[in-house]
């Protein structure tokens, strides 16, 4: 076998492989084709009730709050969620020295970002909603099971008392 049918098979085999690598990407927005992380959905009805104490008790103090108009208050809870980058680099080549060189890489980020809200009315909660940059690959929101998982768990025995 010559230099040429060589070079031109191990090509190949690099293309194909790119495809595949391409192939296994997940989209930036998923929201049509994942759904809401079940603890997430349970805990935007479950969560409804409790009094300030209560959130304060499972969820720690907000990191930000806000007075609605009508008179009730708005706590914010933030959650950074760096967990590092991932890189696919693979060789440059050249084919049949013909075409200049042709770099196949990809790189992105995993990490993430969750804005968990609470909205309370006559000290009672209302409304549980979610911001940032929190989906994963499976689930909306799955980024912030961490901020609620424990208020769950608070009001789940709460009620069974």
């Amino acid at each position: 076998m010559d230099f040429q049918t060589l070079h031109f098979r191990a090509m190949a085999r690099l293309s194909i492989l790119s495809a595949i690598l391409a192939s296994c990407t997940i989209p930036p927005d998923t929201s049509r084709v994942v759904a809401e992380n079940s603890t997430v959905t349970a805990a935007r009805k479950e969560l409804v009730g409790l009094d300030e104490d209560d959130v304060r008790m499972c969820a720690g103090f907000p990191s930000a709050s806000s007075t609605t108009a009508d008179g009730g208050s708005i706590w914010a809870y933030r959650r950074d969620m760096p967990r590092g980058n991932w890189n696919v680099v693979n060789p440059s080549f050249t084919l049949f020295g013909a075409i200049p060189a042709v770099n196949t890489s990809t790189s992105g980020s995993s990490g993430g970002n969750c804005s968990t809200q609470f909205r309370f009315a006559e000290n009672r909660l209302k409304q549980v909603e979610f911001a940032g940059d929190n989906n994963t690959t499976t689930d909306l929101n799955g980024l912030c099971v961490s901020l609620i998982d424990n208020c769950l768990i608070y009001a789940r025995k709460k009620k069974a008392r």
